[in-house]
């Protein structure tokens, strides 16, 4: 498949770079600033969001949409997960599009919002990116999110995961964490083999 994958300079959208390129695809890397690649199967793309023409001339030159993107680049968070997703609702069209989510917008087992027990500096994000779920979740796009666990962090690939839907997972010992390359492997199994549509789901360390 040729992947567009936004917000590929990020932790996250490298490895979704990578893994991708590792099974034979081929990624439109897009970030505010071409990022730098020599890989024959990726082609780097300079991309303000907030350029719908651009957007759309994007879209329309690959298969699926990957987005990778967090509300980071301005004081108003709420604001810029919103203007992202409605810059995609306004784009995508017909096309599939697969979401790095936050925890935010996952459920704690009793049906509490993580976003509003997460630590005051996460807090803002994680409020953020759950409104621009519930707004993408309204819309009649072909979509999956995939929310990451409590942590993501750099670490190793392992190749396996185990997965639930919007409740937040952990393992026996209360951990909620996974690599951002098995968090990449989980990714690209929902690219190649859909499971999930129209749903937000979750992953963890196996």
């Amino acid at each position: 498949m040729k992947i567009l994958l936004l917000g590929a300079t990020g932790m996250i959208g490298s490895r979704i770079t990578n893994e991708a390129i590792s099974r034979n695809h081929f990624v439109i890397a897009a970030s505010r600033a071409a990022p730098a690649n020599d890989n024959p199967n990726v082609t780097p793309l300079a991309l303000d969001l907030a350029d719908p023409p651009a957007l759309k001339e994007a879209i329309a030159q690959a298969d699926l949409v990957v987005g990778a993107v967090s509300p980071r680049s301005t004081k108003d968070t709420t604001a810029e997960a919103l203007a992202y997703i409605d810059a995609l609702i306004g784009s995508v069209g017909r096309k599939r599009l697969v979401l790095v989510g936050g925890a935010g917008s996952l459920n704690l087992p009793d049906g509490t919002a993580v976003a509003n027990v997460v630590p005051e500096p996460y807090a803002a994000e994680a409020k953020a990116m759950r409104a621009a779920f519930e707004r993408l979740a309204t819309s009649d796009l072909d979509f999956t999110v995939l929310a990451p666990p409590s942590v993501i962090a750099p670490g190793e690939r392992t190749g396996s995961y185990r997965s639930g839907g919007r409740v937040l997972l952990s393992d026996a010992q209360g951990n909620s964490t996974i690599s951002a390359e098995d968090f990449s492997v989980a990714l690209m199994d929902e690219v190649e083999t859909p499971q999930h549509k129209g749903q937000i789901f979750t992953v963890i360390s196996d």
